[in-house]
């Protein structure tokens, strides 16, 4: 048998077991994916990994660097959202300021992405990589809101805040798939009196803290108090239960959520993190739509394209920070150069460690302490971002129509976002859809190692029975892996000593700025501890 038939054999068989509910069409279904898959254009794109685990082998010594180092006042290391906000206000203000990134596109888990490149596409439909909406930001989010207002995107009217229309996500904005057919909205409807009940008792509770416990987002600008702690020290799934919150509707959405933005489910994170998801936002609407979100066409990479402006001449992809090294009058950095292959020497006289902890701790010679302890205490969650190119919107089911966020109830996938909601044109040409999974840690191998399609094989599985004929439609899947998508906020962590000492640390040449010291990744932590860290160095001088 020849390679193509044994892969789509094997496909064949791992879908075929997933769809077997979806009736008496589920066979068909299962085989015209497999066939479809033998085939597809697609692959991996957007990550580099072998960069990243360059550090894990023998690393140059720092002789192997040429003796004239490249020079900067300030080298900030990473592009994620916190170094370019950190990298733009320095800049912004007069600073002389690099920013090295290993990947060759700024924007960290807020890329944008284009797919379908050609001569009936042009450029391609844009797209997202990771992150792909940011709700409004509340009044706590000072540093969020003078972004948004910078970008025309926010303004005072009246003394109150009014957001560029064109952004605000569109409607239909949310749906989910109950019972073979798409209902509004992603909580699930409440078939009985218990599980209204338990809706609103859920309701009551999250109102309950927000007035006796405190939450805010940014998290890092809202006093830690021993309530909080409290919280923090059990898991969210061990609070519910103590709540006696059982009903498995509720208790589904709420693992879904908790899934959406941290990346684990509540017997994974703790209940500070459970209810600051509720508590900092919107509360907990039962039938209601969330609070407005802006979203665009390439997810949050519109945000990251933007904070990168300012720094086009003074971006350098392709470096992977090897070593750093603290001296009395400034920092020596040890890069490795992709596109040169060689490994070359920067020094600053200040930089800024903006990267995820459990990669910052291994850089310094000699590391704080309190980053040596937060970083062994990360845990993270491994992620696929499957973008699907179609020639037409998929056929519709019953109930509500085609969506911004469209998830399907009881399933590990997160569902997927219509990347061409926000978008005015009216046409039923290509589109895209793009699917989210927040994996286990014990599947980041897999992640490494399982080809491509077998992945893809796995996301349409999920898919199939919600459009039948995506077979047909489907041109093109090109998949994103995150090994360490997101900080895990798990029992302990939010509150622990080592994160604090490294949110106020204020001495050396050395700062951390990234979403971890929240002990979660948003937009609105990382943004905010980049901006800090910025100001904080400008104070100083």
């Amino acid at each position: 048998m020849k390679r193509r038939d044994l892969l789509t054999g094997a496909l064949a068989a791992s879908l075929l077991p997933m769809l077997s509910a979806c009736g008496r069409d589920a066979r068909p279904i299962a085989e015209r994916l497999a066939e479809r898959l033998g085939d597809l254009p697609g692959g991996w794109t957007g990550a580099n990994w072998e960069r990243g685990h360059r550090l894990r082998g023998a690393l140059p010594t720092w002789a192997a660097a040429a003796e004239t180092p490249r020079r900067a006042q300030v080298l900030v290391l990473g592009a994620g959202i916190a170094g370019l906000a950190c990298a733009r206000r320095l800049r912004l203000s007069g600073v002389d300021v690099a920013l090295l990134d290993l990947e060759d596109q700024p924007g960290g888990n807020s890329r944008g992405h284009r797919i379908g490149a050609g001569e009936t596409l042009g450029a391609g439909l844009r797209c997202p990589l990771g992150a792909h909406y940011l709700p409004t930001p509340g009044p706590e989010a000072v540093e969020v809101r003078a972004l948004l207002e910078d970008l025309g995107l926010a303004r005072q009217e009246h003394g109150r805040w009014v957001f560029e229309e064109r952004w605000l996500c569109h409607s239909p904005q949310e749906r989910l798939w109950w019972q073979d057919q798409w209902v509004d909205g992603l909580l699930p409807p409440a078939e009985t009196p218990e599980v209204q009940a338990q809706y609103h008792r859920f309701g009551e509770l999250v109102d309950q803290a927000r007035r006796e416990v405190g939450f805010a987002m940014p998290s890092t600008h809202h006093a830690w108090t021993p309530a909080h702690q409290a919280l923090d020290a059990q898991t969210f799934a061990a609070w519910l239960e103590a709540q006696q919150l059982t009903a498995e509707p509720l208790r589904w959405y709420l693992d879904y959520c908790c899934r959406d933005d941290y990346g684990a489910d509540a017997s994974q994170v703790s209940a500070w993190a459970g209810l600051h998801y509720f508590g900092s936002r919107h509360g907990f609407m039962s039938g209601e739509e969330r609070e407005a979100v802006l979203t665009w066409p390439q997810g949050n990479g519109w945000l990251s394209e933007r904070l990168a402006a300012p720094l086009a001449d003074r971006f350098h992809g392709g470096r992977t920070a090897l070593r750093v090294r603290e001296e009395r009058h400034g920092v020596q950095v040890l890069v490795w150069n992709a596109d040169a292959d060689t490994v070359e020497r920067w020094e600053a006289d200040q930089v800024v460690l903006a990267m995820p902890l459990f990669i910052a701790a291994r850089l310094p010679e000699q590391p704080p302490a309190a980053l040596t302890e937060a970083a062994s205490a990360m845990r993270y969650a491994p992620w696929l971002v499957a973008n699907l190119l179609l020639d037409a919107p998929p056929l519709e089911r019953l109930g509500a129509p085609l969506s911004w966020d469209n998830v399907a109830y009881g399933g590990e996938a997160l569902g997927y976002v219509n990347a061409a909601q926000q978008d005015l044109d009216p046409s039923r040409g290509p589109m895209v859809l793009t699917a989210y999974r927040a994996l286990r840690e014990s599947q980041r191998k897999d992640l490494l190692q399982d080809d491509w399609r077998a992945w893809a094989g796995r996301v349409l599985a999920d898919l199939a029975p919600m459009h039948p004929d995506l077979p047909e439609r489907l041109q093109r899947i090109e998949l994103m892996r995150y090994g360490h998508a997101m900080s895990i906020p798990h029992p302990g962590l939010r509150g622990s000593a080592a994160l604090a000492a490294l949110r106020e640390r204020a001495q050396g040449r050395l700062h951390v700025a990234h979403a971890d010291l929240a002990g979660y990744s948003v937009f609105e932590e990382a943004f905010t501890q980049g901006e800090v860290v910025a100001a904080r160095m400008l104070k100083r001088g």
